[in-house]
């Protein structure tokens, strides 16, 4: 029987370190979060109506195989690699699941969503404990030597991680990076897989025009380079295309040892590329030796 919530009841909730955690974060995009806003959230009779599967699924997670997905995303990080995070499952108003928070606690918020399958989930976390290992072991201090241009670029391809977090997260190049995933996700990752020859051009063509100065305002680029994240654009499918053929030539060890210099894992991918394309008759694109130049890669 639907009973009144307590204020004390209310106040203990605003008091979680989830909660206050999400708030942090909404308001550090600019989105309204109010206390007041979220109770009238959990208010709705329609949030109500759901409230026997929300509860069954949060139980169902009490014993997700957390270390097995951390053991994977390790798996593709180097061997010193720690990874601190908190998993916050959350019952919200966007039905969104993301990292947030300082490199030293990561927290992983994951929308509770009782359709979700328990590998799906796995999945999502293993992708996304690689991003927090990934972002602590691999992100470069800036180099006051190189040219602003050639800094920024080198940034922007450390988004290729999101190819090589599908990678970790499936566990290794033999299983189809949506193998847990729905029909229609599968589908749209292989139609977007098919077009990696022209969006490696595409990104390789929004690299030169930072690295000319073409595209030299901080709005533009921002812009130019998120538009290659999509629902899962060229910095996952070109990324994983570019880990996965890394490791199928020269093993896994080889790509790790690249991860920590962009640069370096494009100068790995056309060497593996090449020797695939040779070996197979494959037609796989390749960066331009002007880039990889322009880039700095060894």
């Amino acid at each position: 029987m639907a009973q009144p919530v307590a204020a004390a009841d209310w106040q203990r909730l605003f008091a979680t370190q989830g909660y206050r955690r999400l708030q942090e974060r909404e308001s550090a995009l600019g989105r309204a979060f109010t206390d007041s806003s979220f109770q009238a959230f959990l208010l709705q009779d329609t949030l109500a109506a759901q409230e026997p599967a929300l509860a069954a699924t949060v139980a169902s997670w009490r014993d997700l195989d957390l270390a097995g997905a951390a053991r994977r995303a390790l798996a593709y990080l180097p061997a010193s690699t720690t990874i601190r995070a908190t998993m916050y499952p959350m019952i919200k108003p966007r039905p969104n699941t993301f990292v947030y928070g300082p490199g030293a606690d990561r927290g992983i918020f994951v929308y509770v969503d009782p359709s979700l399958s328990r590998a799906k989930l796995e999945n999502t976390l293993a992708h996304e404990l690689h991003h927090i290992g990934y972002a602590t072991a691999c992100a470069g201090a800036a180099d006051s030597a190189r040219a602003p241009a050639v800094q920024t670029a080198r940034t922007w391809l450390g988004a290729f991680g999101e190819g090589v977090a599908m990678l970790a997260a499936a566990g290794g190049p033999g299983t189809h990076p949506h193998a847990v995933s729905s029909a229609e996700e599968r589908a749209r990752w292989d139609d977007d897989v098919a077009d990696v020859g022209p969006d490696l051009r595409r990104v390789e063509t929004f690299l030169l025009d930072v690295l000319d100065g073409r595209l030299s305002d901080p709005d533009s680029v921002q812009r130019t380079a998120m538009s290659f994240f999509g629902v899962q654009g060229p910095w996952y499918t070109v990324g994983w295309t570019m880990a996965t053929t890394i490791e199928t030539v020269y093993g896994r060890p080889h790509l790790v040892a690249a991860l920590s210099d962009p640069p370096a894992l494009l100068a790995a991918y056309n060497s593996a590329a090449q020797a695939r394309n040779a070996a197979t008759g494959a037609m796989l694109s390749l960066w331009s030796d002007a880039l990889l130049a322009r880039l700095g890669s060894h």
